[in-house]
């Protein structure tokens, strides 16, 4: 039974009592696993491109006149970033010495090479302890690449990528950063020094905004019983409900085209050419397929569903053949309806990189309620170990999901989709964690590129390791495609 200040708690985040309610639901009974066929692979599900093929799109790419907006989820902090070095610090601080080959002791060895160190920092590091606080600062507004007159944050980088493919006709460039609150004013401040520069360098002009995650998307926290979990002052503990929470911010931009990529997948400028030609490839690719659906639609709509078997079959093998969108055989009046509900759905075009040791979930052909298959990219959390076929279809993944995403959220009658109806809640995800020493179970609705956009036509692509390079501790950055040795 809630309390009168946790009901008032609840109403002031803006969740809805029915939301709240699911939510807790969901903590007691789980959230099912997918049916997976099989991963996906060059031999069905993932496209290898050929040189024609690659430059055919980046043509489309270069002549599409929509509007393209880049989205950058911005919002993640650098706590894990410096993990190592923290726990260093605390060994260090109990008299322990630094292990030799360890993060720590490579880190202090190679601690010239770092975009961040000058000897300004280093006095004002030993002066005034603070000084730097990077572990409590966003990725984003981290020095990531040292050039010879100038360091730049992976925002900065963003900024370049950005005037380098998603500039359109009048040179304007389109960004959303979602941002932590307490940062924004950090990120808008940055935005506001290096602006013109960028600019003047790249003839174009930038209109960058920055978006919070809203509290209506955060998720009660719950204890081992299931029960919401009451802090020492009685109130309910919150989490954020995470990356699948920016769903509503990607919902309000008013776009044709919407590009995705972490904050954290940067390259120093030397090596920016492939990640600019394969964005502009997958770019092109979805222009391209989003003006076939439109076409099958349009006649569709001529017809007022009244299709000859040729078009049906035309249609179904196009679903099948682009999207893994396989269909069972059904009454004919029936299988149109499919059809067009197949058709008539955002589209996505998601880079997968060859599976090498990095971290990331990766793509498969799933098999849905309706006996129809789909492209959908999962986590390891989301995959039964002791389902067989599961396990084997994991044990039989080439390729991984690097977060490299272009969609084309527009009907052909050029109005947006509401992407808010287009996912599957009973993807979510369930962990324990701990508050304050205690026991608690956290859930995180659907991922953003995970059931958030579930019910969405997918097309998984080839792109090359080149364009993935995250930043997920600080000594990634003594990596070739971020440092200058």
């Amino acid at each position: 039974m809630l309390s009168e200040q946790q009901k008032q708690q609840i109403q002031a985040r803006g969740i809805a009592v029915e939301t709240f309610e699911t939510q807790l639901e969901n903590f007691k009974k789980g959230f099912p696993y997918l049916n997976i066929e099989a991963a996906a692979t060059p031999a069905k599900g993932i496209k290898v491109l050929s040189e024609d093929e690659q430059a055919k799109y980046i043509a489309s790419a270069d002549k599409y006149a929509g509007n393209v907006c880049k989205f950058v989820p911005a919002s993640g902090a650098a706590t894990r970033m410096f993990k190592d070095l923290f726990e260093a610090a605390d060994k260090l601080a109990a008299g322990e010495k630094l292990k030799e080959g360890s993060p720590a002791a490579k880190f202090v060895e190679n601690i010239t090479l770092f975009p961040f160190f000058d000897a300004k920092a280093i006095l004002n590091l030993t002066l005034y302890p603070k000084a730097w606080n990077y572990g409590a600062m966003p990725k984003g507004l981290i020095q990531f690449h040292k050039y010879e007159n100038e360091n730049r944050t992976p925002f900065e980088e963003h900024l370049v990528e950005g005037a380098l493919y998603a500039k359109d006709a009048n040179g304007d460039v389109r960004m959303v950063v979602t941002v932590s609150v307490e940062h924004q004013k950090g990120f808008e401040e940055l935005y506001a020094q290096v602006k013109e520069k960028y600019e003047k360098r790249f003839n174009c002009k930038y209109h960058v905004t920055f978006t919070n995650q809203s509290p209506a998307t955060d998720i009660v926290a719950v204890d081992m019983e299931n029960n919401p979990f009451t802090k020492d002052d009685g109130s309910l503990l919150f989490r954020p409900g995470g990356h699948g929470a920016l769903l509503t911010n990607l919902n309000d931009i008013d776009a044709d085209v919407l590009v995705i990529k972490n904050i954290d997948n940067v390259v120093k400028e030397s090596l920016l050419d492939e990640t600019i030609r394969w964005k502009k490839i997958l770019v092109g690719k979805a222009v391209e397929l989003q003006e076939k659906v439109f076409a099958y639609l349009k006649k569709m709509d001529d017809l007022n569903d009244n299709l000859p078997e040729a078009l049906v079959a035309e249609i179904k093998g196009f679903l099948e053949d682009e999207f893994c969108v396989a269909v069972p055989e059904m009454p004919a009046d029936e299988l149109v309806k499919v059809l067009r509900a197949k058709l008539d759905r955002p589209v996505r075009i998601c880079g997968m990189v060859k599976n090498e040791g990095e971290p990331g979930g990766g793509p498969y052909v799933i098999k849905g309620e309706d006996g129809t298959t789909s492209l959908q990219i999962l986590e390891a959390a989301q995959i039964d170990k002791n389902n067989p076929q599961a396990f084997n279809a994991m044990q039989g993944a080439t390729h991984f999901n690097p977060v490299d995403l272009v969609c084309a959220v527009k009907n052909y009658k050029g109005e947006k989709y509401d992407l808010l109806k287009h996912t599957d809640p009973q993807t979510g995800f369930i962990s324990e964690k701990s508050f304050q020493g205690r026991p608690l179970k956290a859930q995180e609705l659907p991922g953003l590129w995970n059931g958030a956009m579930s019910d969405w036509n997918t097309q998984f692509v080839e792109t090359p390791l080149i364009t993935f390079n995250p930043v997920k501790t600080v000594l990634d950055l003594l990596r070739e495609q971020h440092c200058n040795r």
